[in-house]
């Protein structure tokens, strides 16, 4: 905590390096935003005094940002109101037509018309639309979504450029603008795989620290695989309570990868039996807020709902 204020109890300002009071003590530092000075000869004089506090002090905000629990990122299910499951396609599906992010109980439902006889076509669970025939047909769809402003369809389009996917061909440059636009409307995975991009130098130089910093984005927006790489980061760097604090953060959120890595360390002994335990009772919890019946007969019909996607 920064010990020199720059008001004092009657909320005057100081000058945090000659103790000039008065308005014109207005020069605030730039990255604690804490101290304050009458000019910047004042600010540059105090800097070699004031940098290691300064820094301490940017760095616990940060982390207080960084390792605060993150809502649920996933949302519900438009249909049946229950939290989206994490896997996917498995578990849940993004529908070009409408936009809408299904679970596949809803999927594997039947629809119904308005005498109450079973569609026998296949169509959209939310917005009754046919579902594509064709990969050409869905692709225009996504185009349109695009064109439409929708961050996930831009994401799902970035993701296709990336690996070279669905008719699309591969291109690093096209899929980071598509990651940029999605995640400025909001879209927390689009932080996580820019970063993917850089971590791993795929068509570009590897940039560890920018591949962190975009992680680090990602979290704190509730992207749960965001905070699983940034525990490998901290694990890989030896800092092995932050990385349990990443994976535990994961785990509430639903995320398997992280449980087994908080069971690994359990048993290289990086991790307590507590820790353990304590990741075991969140993932159970998850799985509790997830669970339908109708997810379940989803999942043991092993049916193909969607060709295209």
């Amino acid at each position: 905590m920064l010990n020199n204020m720059s008001t004092n109890d009657n909320n005057v300002s100081i000058c945090a390096n000659c103790g000039k009071e008065g308005d014109n003590v207005n020069n605030i530092c730039n990255k604690c935003k804490m101290v304050k000075y009458c000019n910047a000869a004042c600010k540059k004089k105090h800097r070699h005094k004031h940098k290691k506090e300064c820094e301490q002090y940017v760095a616990e905000l940060h982390d207080e940002a960084l390792f605060k629990q993150p809502p649920y990122p996933h949302g519900d299910c438009p249909i049946c109101f229950l939290r989206l499951p994490l896997l996917d396609p498995t578990g849940k599906k993004y529908h070009a037509c409408c936009g809408k992010v299904i679970c596949s109980g809803c999927c594997y439902a039947p629809l119904y018309d308005h005498r109450g006889n079973v569609v026998r076509e296949k169509k959209c669970p939310f917005c009754r639309t046919p579902l594509p025939k064709s990969n050409e047909e869905n692709i225009q769809r996504y185009k349109k979504r695009v064109e439409a402003g929708d961050p996930i369809a831009m994401y799902n389009q970035g993701s296709y450029y990336r690996e070279g996917r669905h008719g699309f061909p591969q291109d690093t440059n096209k899929a980071l603008e598509l990651f940029h636009r999605a995640a400025e409307l909001g879209h927390a995975k689009a932080y996580c795989s820019i970063g993917s991009i850089y971590y791993r130098g795929q068509g570009v130089e590897i940039d560890t620290k920018r591949a962190v910093h975009y992680y680090e984005i990602g979290a704190i927006s509730g992207d749960e695989t965001a905070r699983y790489c940034l525990g490998l980061v901290e694990k890989s760097t030896g800092n092995l309570d932050r990385a349990i604090k990443h994976f535990m953060i994961a785990v509430v959120c639903g995320d398997s990868q992280s449980i087994n890595k908080i069971k690994q360390m359990y048993s290289e002994g990086c991790a307590t039996k507590e820790d353990y335990k304590r990741a075991l009772h969140s993932y159970q919890e998850y799985l509790g807020e997830i669970k339908s019946e109708q997810r379940d007969k989803a999942a043991e019909s092993n049916e193909d709902f969607y060709r295209y996607y």
